[in-house]
């Protein structure tokens, strides 16, 4: 077996489940969980080797899905179309969300390790502790505890943030 069919089938399913979370749509998640692998396997020459494997995967397919969307955005804007109380709604809780999300990578991107890939793969690898915890060849409980701490230190920093407004 080569490296590329072993890379396809050790993560091919943690970047599914990944893509299904972040989509909510099976089709749409097989598709980008295929071209993930396969732009991840045409460049693997360019892993840094700087965080786990399946780290770096979950990038990619979380790139390719914003892209994704995006380009749906891009399509819709040419049709007339007056969004319902409900849509703005969700829009502003969808704006909120997100700035939230940047917050939380801007300090996760601050983060020491172990606790930013702990947490990155709990959060959006969507991995069991066990999971985590045999990636680092530590027990889950190791993994629960730690993913824990990391996301304490991150809620402590978002507070002191939001004190400083």
């Amino acid at each position: 077996m080569d490296q590329s069919d072993k890379i396809f089938e050790t993560y091919y399913e943690d970047v599914l489940r990944f893509l299904r979370g972040l989509s909510r749509d099976e089709y749409l998640a097989e598709e980008l969980a295929q071209e993930t692998m396969y732009r991840a396997i045409k460049s693997i020459h360019t892993f840094r080797g700087d965080s786990d494997l399946r780290v770096w995967l979950c990038s990619i397919a979380k790139n390719l899905f914003f892209t994704h969307v995006k380009k749906q955005r891009r399509a819709m804007q040419g049709e007339t179309w007056e969004p319902s109380e409900e849509e703005q709604t969700l829009s502003v809780q969808m704006f909120a969300d997100r700035e939230t999300a940047l917050q939380i990578h801007k300090i996760l991107h601050h983060l020491r390790e172990p606790y930013k890939e702990i947490f990155s793969l709990r959060v959006f690898g969507e991995l069991s502790f066990k999971e985590i915890g045999a990636v680092f060849q530590k027990s889950e409980h190791w993994a629960c505890v730690t993913y824990h701490r990391g996301k304490e230190m991150i809620q402590r920093e978002m507070k002191l943030r939001k004190e400083t407004l």
